[in-house]
């Protein structure tokens, strides 16, 4: 749930305090590049698992 009132108005990574903010996790809405995969990536991961036949 976020709770910081930047977050809610504009989002972390318009913030101007983003890169300092301890709580940007907790009460924001940030999160790390490799926690959110891209399409690019997840198809990738489809592609590579074996099919049950």
């Amino acid at each position: 749930m976020t709770l910081c009132p930047i977050a809610i108005v504009a989002g972390c990574r318009k913030c101007p305090a983003v890169a300092v903010c301890p709580l940007k996790g907790v009460i924001g809405d940030y999160r790390k590049p490799e926690e959110t995969p891209t399409q690019q990536q997840a198809d990738a991961a489809t592609r590579d698992e074996p099919r049950a036949k």
